[in-house]
């Protein structure tokens, strides 16, 4: 496999169609109608700017992740990286531009959350040196204005 030159960038609005693209084509990625769409990844770039990271390589966006705090713990959402364009280290680096991010406003850990059976994202997760924590269950529920329909910026 040949080695591909990319560029990691903060990820913008203007990123939006190639990203949802490359979301819709990974496996183990889940996307949610409301907050996954243009309008809802806008909001949560407004709330968290400069988390968030964009690979590029060959002139396209080969490689995405959603990063954003409550403060007190960093999180993770939807890592991506083309098919074609992995095992070259732009997970990885991806994943270290957040971390430095978040470290750099003192953020001292960071979560993700995967689907029970993404064995190739858990096996990525763990190679780059991720734990898992057997003591917690990840519980949800929509919040009242979720239950009622009701859209939130």
């Amino acid at each position: 496999m040949a080695t591909v030159l990319f560029k990691v960038r903060e990820m913008t609005g203007q990123d939006y169609d190639e990203v949802a693209g490359l979301w819709r084509n990974t496996e183990g990625i889940g996307l949610d109608d409301d907050t996954d769409s243009r309008e809802g990844i806008a909001a949560y770039l407004t709330r968290n700017p400069g988390f968030s990271y964009v690979a590029r390589a060959e002139g396209h966006i080969v490689g995405a992740v959603l990063c954003g705090h409550d403060g007190r713990r960093g999180y993770l959402n939807h890592l991506a990286v083309a098919l074609a364009h992995r095992q070259n280290g732009i997970g990885r680096a991806l994943v270290e531009a957040c971390l430095a991010k978040l470290g750099y406003i003192g953020i001292q850990k960071c979560n993700i959350f995967l689907f029970s059976d993404n064995e190739p994202g858990e096996a990525f997760w763990k190679r780059i040196g991720w734990k898992e924590r057997g003591d917690l269950k990840v519980l949800q529920k929509p919040t009242r204005s979720g239950a009622l329909g009701i859209k939130s910026t």
